[in-house]
């Protein structure tokens, strides 16, 4: 099975979990996935940048070549490909080694146009053709340009570029995903909708869900509250045991050597 199958056979979706660094990537497969996206906001946080700014390039190079060789497919996520120029989008994705990409139509908080998206990834499935592209509307996500017309003209336009897959955060509306979905014909992939089951999610046609940013934003929110659990003599939350998380990177450390 290929990474592009998964969304496809996997029920009642296919559920990505996104991380930002190797502990993460291993803590997702050890809870049983067995495919990992990365997520802009999480690399470019742990480093000490704020995110879509191009500043995560180098930090998804290094992260690549650290979960290589794990038995997993990995996506990574690379903003709007770092630089406005196709061919070099092309020969970055080519020089990661990863099974698929996400890759933004806005830079700096503006959608850019449609046509010059296409341009990258049309290069990057003549360079990868074997990368599963997924292309990030970002019309929802901005409110630019936010209306189903619109958005189905862009996706169309990097579908007929070689796009395998069309995401749509921001979008959460059911009537709006189910129009999306019955009008773009490769797979659709939507963030987490809160008080909406995967089911439900599936049921509207999307076959995609990512958890983007929200394991990191979450697994921050933990660490701030169990610090003021501590400070304060309330109930200590959860925690992975110290052994079972030193095993972990033991393993990890022994299977690259």
């Amino acid at each position: 099975m290929s990474f592009a199958d998964l969304h496809r056979t996997a029920t009642p979706l296919f559920l990505l979990p996104n991380a930002w660094d190797v502990p993460s990537a291993l803590a997702f497969l050890d809870a049983g996935f067995t495919a990992i996206g990365t997520t802009s906001f999480g690399v470019a946080s742990s480093i000490g940048r704020a995110d879509g700014g191009r500043a995560t390039r180098d930090a998804n190079i290094a992260l690549a070549r650290a979960l290589s060789g794990l038995p997993r497919y990995l996506s990574i996520d690379i903003e709007d490909g770092y630089t406005d120029e196709p061919a070099v989008v092309a020969d970055y994705v080519a020089g990661l080694g990863v099974d698929g990409i996400n890759i933004e139509d806005s830079t700096d908080g503006t959608l850019v146009p449609p046509a010059a998206h296409a341009a990258k990834v049309a290069a990057i499935k003549a360079r990868t053709p074997e990368v599963f592209v997924n292309v990030r509307v970002d019309t929802y996500w901005l409110h630019q340009d936010e209306t189903v017309e619109s958005t189905l003209d862009r996706a169309a336009t990097y579908v007929a570029a070689g796009a395998d897959g069309i995401f749509l955060p921001g979008a959460t509306d059911p009537d709006v995903l189910r129009a999306l979905a019955s009008a773009i014909p490769v797979p659709l992939n939507v963030l987490v909708i809160p008080g909406m089951s995967l089911d439900e999610i599936a049921a509207l046609g999307v076959r995609r869900v990512s958890t983007g940013s929200l394991p990191y934003r979450a697994a921050m929110h933990a660490a701030a509250e169990t610090v003021a659990a501590v400070h304060d003599g309330q109930t200590i939350p959860g925690a992975t045991p110290y052994p079972d998380l030193q095993a972990r990177l033991i393993r990890y450390e022994n299977g690259r050597a």
